[in-house]
């Protein structure tokens, strides 16, 4: 069974709080159901470890 994860999920897995979110440009959703968005962990892992602020200035 494939699980996503939610907002919530998303915000606690990097280490911010949900309203922090908010300042980021998330990568597109791997799921929609209605207008709830869901990300797969490897997702979320990708975009976390790429993006800036994480050690990968150039």
């Amino acid at each position: 069974m494939i699980r996503y994860l939610s907002r919530a999920e998303v915000a606690e897995r990097i280490g911010v709080a949900v309203g922090t979110l908010s300042r980021y440009t998330l990568p597109e959703p791997d799921a929609m159901t209605g207008t709830t968005r869901g990300w797969l962990p490897e997702t979320i892992d990708t975009w976390n470890a790429a993006r800036p602020g994480r050690g990968n200035w150039k």
